[in-house]
C-alpha cells in the first residue's frame, strides 16, 4: 500500500495522530540517539533548570510529526525534503501530544508538497510547529 499521490492530494488537506508521552518513551529516545542531556532524563538536575522537572526532547516530538507524514498524510512511500521547526512550549511526561499535518501548497511540477506541521498538547497549548516539504509517492506503473 502506498500513500496519497499528488493527483490525490488538495491544499487543506490534514492528517494528525496522538501520542501520551511516557518515561519509557524518552529514556528509549534517549539510548536510540545518544542524546543524555540531563534536562530529559535526570530529575535532580531538571528541578534545577527552568522548567523545574525533566522535559521530552523536542526532536522526539518530531518523530511524531514524521509519524504523521510516512503513515498518515501522504503516507507510505513519502520522502522527507525538508523540515523548519519551532519549540515553543515543554513537553513533560504524561503530556498527550497531538502531531497533525495540513497541506499549504502544492508544487505538481515537482511532485512537492508543502506542510504546516504542528504538535499540540492537552491543554490545545502549541508545542511546535513548523514547515515541512515532502515528496509524495509516485503512482505505480501500470502494465500494458
Amino acid at each position: 500500500m502506498i500513500g496519497k499521490t499528488i493527483a490525490e492530494l488538495r491544499v487543506g488537506d490534514a492528517a494528525e495522530v496522538a501520542k501520551t508521552v511516557s518515561e519509557s518513551d524518552i529514556y528509549l529516545y534517549a539510548g536510540i540517539t545518544g542524546d543524555f542531556n540531563p534536562a530529559h532524563i535526570d530529575e535532580e538536575y531538571a528541578k534545577g533548570t527552568f522548567f523545574k522537572t525533566r522535559i521530552a526532547h523536542g526532536m522526539l516530538l518530531a518523530g511524531f510529526i514524521s509519524t504523521v507524514v510516512g503513515n498518515r498524510l501522504p503516507g507510505p512511500g513519502t520522502i522527507y525534503v525538508k523540515q523548519e521547526l519551532n519549540f515553543l512550549a515543554p513537553v513533560h511526561m504524561g503530556d498527550t501530544i497531538t502531531a497533525r499535518v495540513e497541506v499549504t501548497e502544492m508544487i505538481v511540477e515537482k511532485n512537492r508538497i508543502k506542510l504546516k506541521t504542528t504538535c499540540v498538547n492537552q491543554d490545545d497549548t502549541t508545542v511546535l510547529d513548523g514547515e515541512a516539504l515532502v515528496s509524495p509517492p509516485k503512482a505505480p506503473k501500470q502494465d500494458g
